[in-house]
């Protein structure tokens, strides 16, 4: 099985989102079952070729609707895996970030699905390479099924599989359709985009014309079916029910591993945890200037603050909380100014007890899974979420909303001894909600010290490696070209 992923993002070269983070590592468990998983990105001029190891593969003309397009292929391997980094002036090659503004990724992003087509076709004829599937990722690779399909009269496009992975709904890269005709991309003429009006929406053409389609987690794949989570294309998904599967995200275990882990003061892991751990927290707390206690639980968050990680429920509720409770509350992120500028207020009131860092940092970030007692994900929604995984395998309990890949991965304190509990999980989106369980699972905390103990050693032991949902998308890649074979 030949598998190309394509993507905007993949770490270690390009990271915006947590796109970066599967891209990154899920090929890599691919190839450890026997899947040649390779990865095509466009080359921004930002990727240092020295550092990575790149070098130049070959370059070919692609006939363009405004001219010809002088195409740059380079290549590395990273961790076992072949990628492959395409370059045309002026849309790849001399940018400074992943994403730029919408009137100029959207035909920059229209433009890279075209030069994926010619790289796979040169890929074939120079290397005798080419996938059986292609995987693509959210919207800005949204036109590659339909492409395939388009030119499906060449027997090499006909037998090549499309499977799309949703990372994230709300971004689906639409009223891109004047971009598409300036682009000479083929009208699209599918009953089920037609008759909602989406023939313009990149990541719904996707969904209309991918053999398969799957989100990040199991529990999103429920949740984009309907009109809360669905964001105008719920109706859409719900035609490819048959098709639509729901694969949870895995983290890296070897590069996420407290055991192991240079950034970490002082290693630990599931059975010497209760007496090598505390040693993070005395040195997070000095570290930031914050009191050393260990008899203070210190709350920990690190994300990006914008509306859908929920802080603008987290924040009223963290202001009553540290006014009288005996508490310490840490956050990494940056994000919207409104969100930046209410934290900023909340650790000015409270700087005897709160620590806002508004930059990211990836050292601060590890030290804060290791050394926090609670990590706060209050999203809004989240299509899977790892820094709850991360949190867990730290030891750092998550204190979450009941929503998407956090509902598949925590599991509520159960009242009692925490037998199979990792976490504290609430509902509703109400920062009531958010500080009466932050009260109770500091009560936990302070008053059942077993019991958090426990959920410390059950959240550490959970497998959220990649080789259960590389195994699922195994089937899938099978699945699609299986599908694929029958309908030709």
């Amino acid at each position: 099985m030949k598998v190309l992923f394509v993507s905007t993002e993949a770490v270690p070269f390009a990271k915006v989102g947590g796109m970066a983070d599967v891209v990154g590592s899920l090929p890599q468990a691919l190839r450890q079952l026997g899947v040649d998983a390779r990865v095509i990105m466009p080359g921004y001029g930002f990727i240092s070729h020295n550092k990575h190891n790149i070098s130049h593969l070959f370059n070919f003309t692609m006939p363009h609707q405004e001219g010809n397009a002088d195409v740059r292929v380079y290549t590395t391997v990273h961790d076992g895996v072949p990628y492959y980094f395409v370059q045309s002036w002026p849309y790849f090659g001399n940018e400074e970030t992943v994403y730029t503004v919408w009137d100029w990724d959207s035909p920059r992003f229209t433009f890279f699905n075209q030069l994926v087509m010619a790289a796979m076709w040169q890929l074939h004829t120079r290397m005798d390479w080419f996938p059986d599937v292609a995987h693509v990722n959210d919207w800005h690779s949204g036109l590659l099924p339909f492409l395939i399909k388009a030119y499906e009269q060449t027997p090499i496009w006909r037998d090549l599989a499309s499977l799309l992975s949703i990372h994230n709904l709300a971004y689906q890269g639409e009223h891109v359709g004047g971009w598409l005709w300036k682009a000479g991309i083929p009208g699209r003429h599918h009953p089920e985009l037609n008759s909602r009006g989406l023939n313009d929406n990149m990541l719904a053409i996707a969904i209309a014309y991918s053999d398969i389609v799957s989100t990040v987690s199991p529990r999103y794949a429920t949740e984009i079916q309907y009109p809360y989570m669905g964001y105008g294309l719920d109706d859409l998904i719900r035609t490819r029910v048959a098709d639509l599967h729901g694969i949870l995200n895995g983290i890296d275990t070897e590069l996420w591993n407290p055991a192991t882990d240079p950034l970490v003061d002082s290693n630990f892991d599931a059975d010497n945890f209760v007496t090598q751990r505390p040693p993070n927290k005395r040195e997070l707390q000095a570290g930031l200037g914050l009191p050393q206690r260990a008899d203070v639980p210190v709350i920990g968050a690190v994300s990006r603050l914008v509306w859908q990680k929920g802080f603008d429920l987290a924040l009223p509720a963290l202001r009553r909380l540290l006014l009288d409770t005996d508490a310490q509350f840490i956050l990494l992120g940056t994000g919207e100014p409104e969100l930046e500028e209410g934290m900023r207020r909340l650790c000015g009131d409270f700087n005897w007890r709160a620590r806002c860092l508004l930059q990211y940092d990836a050292a601060v970030a590890q030290h804060i899974y290791a050394g926090s007692d609670l990590f706060l994900m209050p999203s809004h929604f989240e299509p899977c979420g790892m820094s709850q995984m991360i949190a867990m395998r730290y030891g750092s309990l998550p204190l979450v909303r009941e929503t998407g890949g956090l509902a598949d991965t925590v599991d509520n304190y159960d009242g009692l001894d925490g037998e199979r509990s990792t976490g504290f999980v609430f509902s509703w989106q109400q920062p009531d909600a958010v500080l009466g369980t932050l009260r109770w699972a500091l009560d936990v905390y302070h008053r059942r010290p077993d019991a958090w103990q426990r959920m410390q050693r059950n959240a550490m032991q959970r497998d959220f490696s990649w080789d259960a949902s590389a195994r699922r998308y195994v089937e899938l890649y099978e699945k699609a070209v299986s599908k694929r074979s029958k309908n030709h």
